[in-house]
């Protein structure tokens, strides 16, 4: 099998890294039937690219075996944010190349030097991947990554921007909208919702990327509230006596 190296994943503060550890693990509830997952957003930049990486390597450090397939045809920002880095310089394909019909699915496919986490690069741009997306071997190629592995996330374009991100849908068991706090419009949301809906991939849930969190969600404030309350809840079941203020009522 090809390998790539992922060279860099910008760092997870402690609150994003809880955020995102919750939504595996409910994406996890899903059911059995949703393996195919996209993930998309209204606009540009606003994070989705970043929380298909993160679920992917989130996933893995649960013991999943996933694979990120690299639908961005037009406009990837992976390879090049993330600094993926191909040990064969002549192993470059990726889904473009399957798509077009230029490589087969064995050869598209990378190992990563994330334990359990496979990639399908997009391989090269394309102008106009609307036909691509829209072939049999698309689907095929989804079909196949699920009987072999336990997720597969599809970083998806905007579908508020171009059509792809609906046509792929079609193919997937599920959708994730990543919207930036106070940057999309309510009625941009509510065109993409129906949008999607019109694909009959269900919507599992929207993620608000780009938010301050206040004080009380941070790490200081959860070690000070949840790890001091758990002493106080040993301590009395340890001596048998009711504590109040941290002292014992003798």
């Amino acid at each position: 099998m090809n390998s790539l190296t992922i060279g860099r994943f910008p760092p997870l503060g402690y609150a994003c890294g809880e955020a995102i550890n919750t939504l595996c693990t409910n994406l996890s509830f899903s059911g059995e039937d949703v393996k195919k997952i996209m993930v998309t957003s209204c606009h540009a930049a606003e994070g989705k690219s970043y929380l298909s990486m993160n679920i992917m390597r989130t996933m893995a450090k649960f013991g999943k075996t996933v694979v990120l397939v690299d639908a961005d045809l037009r406009r990837s920002m992976i390879s090049s944010k993330y600094g993926l880095q191909f040990p064969n310089p002549e192993c470059k394909g990726g889904l473009a190349h399957f798509l077009a019909g230029k490589a087969d699915l064995d050869d598209v496919i990378y190992q990563t030097n994330v334990p359990g986490a496979y990639m399908v690069p997009v391989g090269r741009e394309v102008s106009n991947p609307l036909p691509l997306l829209n072939s049999a071997r698309f689907e095929l190629l989804l079909d196949d990554l699920a009987q072999q592995v336990d997720y597969v996330i599809v970083d998806a374009p905007p579908v508020g921007t171009v059509i792809d991100g609906a046509q792929i849908a079609k193919s997937c068991d599920g959708t994730l909208i990543v919207v930036n706090y106070n940057a999309v419009r309510r009625q941009e949301l509510i065109d993409v919702k129906e949008q999607l809906e019109q694909t009959e991939c269900p919507i599992l849930g929207t993620v608000l990327n780009m938010v301050e969190y206040d004080n009380y969600l941070s790490k200081k404030y959860y070690y000070k509230s949840y790890y001091s309350s758990y002493e106080r809840y040993d301590n009395t079941s340890r001596s048998g006596k009711h504590e109040r203020n941290g002292k014992a009522k003798k």
